[in-house]
């Protein structure tokens, strides 16, 4: 195959499966999904289907297996970059069960990036996130605030993957590497047709709002009111998802057009506007009509204060700024779960 491909792991994910929704709409480039739906359903790629009109291809493998993962590789000769979203990310099932998140993502991750090397595969993005500042005094954070503990395992294995790709970029320096800080993803398609929707029980603040909201869930928590903030409930960066896949994007074309001035650069993904919990909940109340059945109940372990980021380097560098705003964001994730009870029925 002459065309250019690029390599999505996690492809049936969430953030994922947005991001290839953006790459079939944007650029030219033949994409390929990995993901062994360890947390996703094989119906989303029919949703990236009705939504694009167009066809990926997909492999059902554990990237924990060298091998497997190796095989898939060898099929594609012109891959120009690979996305690596795949990874558990709930913060109570890491700190209930940190062996399933230390072998699964830092392994995973091993194994992709020994494939970019054996497969001469120039540009690797990896999908971070905000916890691996931990809990930070001096708000906002950019890209060079320092890290501070980890609060949960699915966190430190955030921290880990960064500091490998540090490494990787001193050893094998043609390998150009991005690290995304993503903040708080949340939102569906403005189709309505993809959003999240995990097979487990979900831990993002927004599935958990929209299937109460819609009888899947009869109630929910708020964890924690203590806090050091304006209403006591935590402080998040939420960002729509479809910003974020957008965001992937940009940093592609930033690494293919050779723009990084070292072989490994960070970037924070946010809104730069930190909004509250009970925040939250006000505005999906507002755009739905719907009344939350939702307790007060106490801090949940491995959860930070309050966070929110500096987007200047980001906008800087990659000439991307988060466009939706709280009440778009809540909208589309509403729409999106109506669309799953009508496919219910």
């Amino acid at each position: 195959m002459n065309k250019p491909t690029v390599i999505v792991t996690g492809g049936a994910g969430y953030i994922g499966s947005h991001t290839i929704i953006e790459l079939l709409e944007k650029t030219n480039y033949h994409v390929v999904s990995i993901d062994n739906f360890s947390n996703s359903s094989k119906e989303t790629y029919s949703n990236i289907k009705k939504i694009t009109n167009k066809d990926i291809d997909a492999h059902t493998i554990d990237l924990c297996d060298r091998e497997k993962t190796f095989d898939v590789f060898k099929q594609y000769p012109n891959v120009v970059g690979v996305i690596h979203f795949a990874a558990y990310k709930a913060v109570p099932e890491s700190v209930a069960d940190p062996y399933k998140y230390y072998h699964n993502n830092i392994n995973s991750e091993l194994n992709v990036l020994e494939a970019c090397l054996k497969f001469n595969v120039k540009n690797f993005i990896f999908s971070s996130s905000c916890s691996v500042y931990g809990n930070i005094d001096s708000l906002p954070v950019n890209e060079q605030t320092k890290l501070n503990k980890a609060e949960s395992p699915y966190a430190f294995t955030k921290q880990v993957g960064e500091e490998i790709l540090k490494d990787y970029s001193k050893a094998f320096p043609h390998l150009q590497m991005i690290a995304l800080r993503y903040f708080n993803p949340v939102g569906a398609h403005i189709s309505g047709l993809n959003g999240e929707n995990p097979i487990n029980k979900p831990s993002s603040l927004v599935p958990i709002i929209t299937q109460t909201a819609s009888g899947r869930m009869k109630e929910m928590n708020v964890w924690g009111t203590d806090y050091k903030t304006r209403d006591g409930s935590c402080i998040r960066d939420y960002i729509h998802v479809s910003d974020i896949a957008l965001a992937h994007i940009n940093a592609l074309e930033y690494l293919v057009d050779n723009k990084q001035y070292s072989s490994f650069s960070i970037f924070n993904l946010g809104t730069g506007n930190g909004v509250s919990v009970l925040e939250a909940i006000a505005s999906f109340e507002k755009v739905s009509g719907q009344k939350l059945n939702y307790k007060i109940g106490s801090r949940r372990p491995g959860d930070v204060e309050a966070i929110y980021s500096d987007t200047s380097f980001t906008e800087k560098e990659l000439g991307w700024k988060a466009k939706y705003s709280l009440d778009e964001m809540m909208a589309s994730a509403w729409k999106w779960e109506q669309n799953i009870a009508k496919q219910s029925k």
